[in-house]
């Protein structure tokens, strides 16, 4: 009989079990849970207990220990009596049994009036969250350079795995409802990082939903999403987007946290290969040109210190994934974070867009990406390995692509080696079946660019 025969076989002749014994049988999984290791709870249930017996020691030495000793002859008389009644192997035991349940039954309504106060309106148990709050809090800091769809896409797989997250966010866009509050007020353009604040959120899911709301009618309003006007409304608030980026930090409780590159009003321009000069991000990719050279304006923006802080601090760098002209390197057009990237010594990877960008890197192959990043950077080495798409998409979704321009990044190894980058490929794709639309999936992205990490880590 196989395995599978007998599993079944004992399931057909055991006995229904109550709902009742599975609700037991839970309760007491979870108590036990508070016992694990790494909650930092058992070493307060000891002092607590410490501090009772302390209790109890100072009253007797404050009374003179008269009233201890007549209550523990008391204690002992009574004692004998109930061992001449009850045989000591009987009463022993049932005693030790009383007193567990006891301290059982008052640790659950402790804990249970706790989640009541912290968690209302969660299904989750209490210790399941405090485990998860510290095994997110154990691990390790990572900064994550980029915008657009990319970054986010990244970060909503990340914060999976850590809640010491940077995200390093560029601000040097100029279209849509962002361009819309930078021409008309003069705020730093708050779109994306509006996206990767909704991408770390913890758990407010209609905080969320209101942040990335897009209103669809009114003067003015049309096309601008809540959050954008928030972000915008608490820079005036506070006095610049830094402090309102926190302040909407704290609202959707955000794992990690969200930086601008820098807090100047960063302009891009590129040259492109017929010789036009094209000023603005918006229409760098609309001039459908070959790009040979990008910067901005002003040149050398300052770094904001706190990016400085967490880059010295991380235990992993990675760069990407997003428009490589109009999201990437933007962020490395800040000289000081470059200086930053190139003096920390920890694994750093570039995560390769899987699909070339009409505009931006129409042709490119994964060695075209790496050197456009090295001559931004002056040929400095800002990451060891590149992660690759392994699966090319299906042939529904590369005819679609190609009718836009845009084609699979291939991956030209020989170059990429002779570049001194070391190769991650992986299968981080995923695609829409209905409308051919190609993404990078955060969950696969997040597992293997964690497990990458834990590989070189142990080298």
């Amino acid at each position: 009989m196989s395995n599978g025969l007998f599993k079944h076989a004992l399931k057909a002749i055991r006995p229904p079990v109550s709902p009742h014994h599975h609700s037991s049988r839970h309760r007491v999984n979870q108590w036990f849970k508070w016992l694990s290791p790494g909650l930092s709870f058992k070493r307060w249930l000891f002092v607590s207990a410490g501090g009772v017996l302390l209790v109890g020691l100072g009253a007797a030495i404050w009374a003179r220990q008269t009233p201890i000793f007549r209550l523990g002859q008391l204690i002992g008389d009574t004692l004998e009596l109930i061992t001449r009644l009850v045989p000591n192997y009987i009463s022993g035991p049932v005693a030790i049994l009383a007193g567990l349940l006891f301290v059982l039954w008052g640790q659950t309504r402790s804990i249970s009036t706790l989640k009541e106060v912290l968690m209302p309106d969660s299904e989750e148990e209490l210790v399941d969250r405090l485990r998860a709050y510290r095994r997110l809090n154990r691990g390790p800091r990572i900064v994550a350079l980029g915008g657009g769809t990319g970054l986010s896409t990244l970060l909503r797989g990340l914060k999976n795995y850590s809640a010491n997250i940077t995200a390093v966010v560029t601000v040097a866009d100029d279209g849509g409802s962002s361009g819309r509050l930078r021409r008309e007020i003069g705020v730093l353009p708050p779109g994306d990082i509006r996206n990767c604040l909704a991408a770390l959120a913890d758990e407010e899911k209609l905080l969320t939903e209101l942040f990335q709301y897009r209103f669809k009618a009114g003067d003015g309003l049309t096309g601008h999403s809540f959050g954008n006007l928030f972000l915008t409304v608490m820079s005036e608030v506070t006095g610049d987007l830094e402090q309102a980026i926190a302040a909407s930090s704290k609202v959707l409780a955000v794992r990690g946290e969200v930086l601008p590159s820098t807090l100047s009003d960063m302009r891009l321009w590129a040259e492109l290969s017929d010789g036009r000069r094209i000023e603005g991000e918006s229409s760098i990719s609309e001039a459908n040109g070959t790009i040979v050279n990008i910067g901005s304006i002003p040149a050398n923006p300052p770094a904001l210190p706190r990016v400085l802080e967490a880059i010295a601090e991380a235990d992993y760098i990675i760069i990407g994934p997003g428009s490589l002209y109009t999201s990437v390197i933007p962020n490395l057009l800040v000289p000081e974070i470059v200086e930053a990237i190139v003096n920390r010594k920890v694994p750093r990877v570039y995560v390769c867009n899987v699909m070339t960008q009409p505009g931006e890197t129409q042709g490119y192959t994964v060695s075209d990406h790496i050197r456009a990043i090295d001559a931004v950077t002056g040929d400095r080495r800002l990451f060891d390995a590149v992660l690759v798409q392994k699966k090319t998409p299906s042939a529904h979704a590369l005819i679609q692509y190609a009718q836009e321009g845009s084609h699979p990044v291939y991956f030209d190894r020989e170059a990429v080696m002779h570049l001194g980058r070391r190769v991650v490929i992986a299968n981080v794709m995923s695609e829409d079946e209905a409308t051919g639309v190609v993404r990078h999936d955060s969950d696969r992205l997040a597992r293997i660019l964690l497990r990458w990490f834990s590989r070189v880590q142990g080298l």
